[in-house]
């Protein structure tokens, strides 16, 4: 009887490309989280919401390769959005959203694009619904977008890798019988201690953004911790209490910590991870802003120690991204200085050469003359 060959190591098996395709899953889980995402106005009455995402396109994949899960998907969306107005009336239109897709999300390397239309009549009460839809869901939509990655590889991930535990779900293993223990085996066998999984290390470097805006430091301080002002600049939802020990979320949830100190308005220390695949789980940086107030502008430095290996450029564009360009998005105006450059030197002019005096050798001329008139002269002398 031939034997069973053994698996391959976890290893090998997660070397080698893997790819699951998830379209229809991603399409559905889409549907449901963008549908009924609803933001409140500021007039009594006033209210927009996702009516109905009627077409989802495009192809949403997992893959695997050298032990890295990576997302792949590009998606268009066509969306019904409906509201009511401050007289009851109601509101309607439509957005599309070209494109959702790996690069816009997870590498961030351009923002997503919006497309507004309104099918009812242009009165003043609907545009004022229209305008509400434009400013309030996007951020709500972001929030859905950004939280997809994530959720892929938590649903789908174990299907594609290979773990070393025989027992995890979804990951092949030799199914072996075990024979039955003996009742007087059970009863005499100690309790196995649990062992704890072993805490890796994580290699951390720091990483520091700085910017000049045009404003004081107390208003910068304010736009950074207070819950209100917040999604302005981050264009999604915020908690945030401003006091110390206590927890604060940005980006709808991608980014969580504890503020450890807050000194208003030069100063605030906090606890920061981030909510992606590429940051390690349960692992926690701490980020210092410092607010230097000068004469016209102050200077913000945001210094995030404990940042792991490998990704600190990612984490820098991510800090310089959703942190410098969010003030810079809502008005706030970066101030860039240049050092003056020094005045050219001046070329120093060629000094003149000095003037011959030709008048030394006019004694020489004349008597190398002379002598020469005497050389030709002497031998007609002689003959005559």
């Amino acid at each position: 009887m031939s034997s069973v060959p053994s698996p391959l190591p976890p290893s090998t098996a997660n070397w080698h490309w893997k790819n699951k395709n998830v379209t229809k899953w991603g399409h559905e889980w889409f549907k449901t989280e963008l549908t009924n995402l609803k933001a409140q106005g500021e007039t009594e009455g006033e209210a927009v919401w996702i009516a109905d995402v009627f077409d989802v396109d495009g192809d949403i994949e997992l893959g695997q390769r050298k032990s890295k899960l990576i997302t792949i998907f590009d998606c268009r969306f066509a969306i019904n959005w409906e509201g009511t107005a401050s007289d009851g009336s109601e509101v309607k239109g439509r957005i599309d959203i070209p494109e959702v897709s790996h690069e816009n999300t997870v590498d961030e390397q351009e923002p997503y694009g919006y497309m507004w239309g309104m099918t009812t009549l242009a009165t003043p009460e609907a545009t004022a619904v229209y305008n509400l839809a434009k400013s309030r869901l996007p951020a709500l939509m972001d929030v859905v977008f950004r939280k997809f990655p994530a959720t892929m590889l938590e649903v789908h991930g174990r299907d594609l890798t290979v773990s070393a535990d025989p027992s995890r779900s979804g990951t092949p293993a030799p199914s072996t019988p075990a024979a039955a223990p003996s009742p007087a085996a059970t009863a005499a066998a100690p309790p196995k201690p649990v062992k704890k999984p072993d805490v890796k290390a994580v290699n951390t470097t720091t990483v520091t953004v700085e910017g000049n805006f045009a404003a004081s430091a107390d208003d910068l301080f304010g736009l950074l911790t207070d819950e209100k002002r917040i999604p302005m600049w981050t264009r999604a939802p915020a908690q945030s209490a401003a006091k110390a020990d206590t927890d604060y979320s940005l980006f709808g949830g991608g980014v969580k910590g504890t503020y450890i100190a807050l000194t208003r308005p030069t100063e605030i220390i906090q606890s920061w991870a981030l909510s992606s695949p590429t940051w390690p789980s349960d692992h926690t940086a701490q980020l210092t802003t410092t607010l230097v107030q000068g004469s016209d502008s102050t200077k913000v430095t945001f210094t995030l120690a404990g940042v792991p290996l490998g990704i600190q450029d990612e984490i820098q564009r991510n800090l310089e991204g959703y942190y410098i360009h969010g003030f810079k998005s809502i008005g706030y105006v970066q101030l860039v200085y240049s050092q003056p450059s020094p005045p050219p030197k001046k070329k120093r002019a060629p000094s003149p050469l000095p003037k011959k005096n030709t008048s030394s050798y006019l004694p020489v001329i004349a008597i190398s003359a002379l002598i020469f008139a005497a050389a030709f002269s002497i031998p007609f002398l002689s003959r005559s």
